[in-house]
């Protein structure tokens, strides 16, 4: 019988300033979905135009094959 777990992420919040340009964070949001493996899993706008974004990505878990 094969029991499934339930997926663990790690999460990281990337806080975008108002003056930054959608291009600029476009860019970086493309760099880290690219190269880090990370996916967008939340956005909030607040009031003064601060952007608050949630990326994630699984775990991986590794095991041991020198047993």
């Amino acid at each position: 019988m094969r029991t499934h777990t339930p997926r663990e992420y790690e999460y990281r919040v990337l806080t975008i300033t108002p003056d930054t340009s959608r291009n600029d964070a476009r860019a970086m949001l493309t760099h880290e979905a690219e190269y880090g493996k990370w996916e967008l899993a939340r956005t909030r706008k607040y009031f003064g135009g601060m952007r608050k974004v949630w990326l994630r990505r699984r775990v991986m878990r590794i095991s041991s094959t020198l047993e």
